[in-house]
């Protein structure tokens, strides 16, 4: 991987637009984006593939089976993103403490 200050650039600008595709995922039973929220572990860039680790706020979450399908289109969307490959994971343990303040402020949890 290329580490020039200019490759470094292209993929933070990347990588914010791809945080800007996620917060526009939500969890349907939650009145929150799935960035927000936690749910999201891991995202990682290489040459526009994208990697992403994340997981759901319980595994008996009724959109276990779709919300991994729904991140990889979206993510796909953001120009420079060649691929998207989506993992569903469960350790840590998802836990309300993931969530940013506004997600807790918004959900009444400050």
């Amino acid at each position: 991987m290329n580490s020039t200050p200019e490759h470094d650039s292209y993929e933070d600008d990347l990588h914010e637009q791809i945080i800007g595709a996620l917060k526009t995922v939500y969890d349907p039973e939650i009145p929150v984006d799935i960035y927000e929220l936690g749910l999201i572990y891991e995202i990682e860039i290489d040459e526009g593939h994208v990697d992403i680790k994340m997981t759901l706020t319980a595994p008996a979450c009724p959109v276990a089976g779709t919300m991994p399908g729904m991140v990889k289109s979206t993510v796909e969307q953001v120009p420079d993103v060649k691929s998207c490959e989506v993992e569903l994971v469960w350790e840590p343990q998802w836990t309300p403490e993931r969530m940013s303040d506004a997600a807790k402020l918004q959900l009444g949890f400050m």
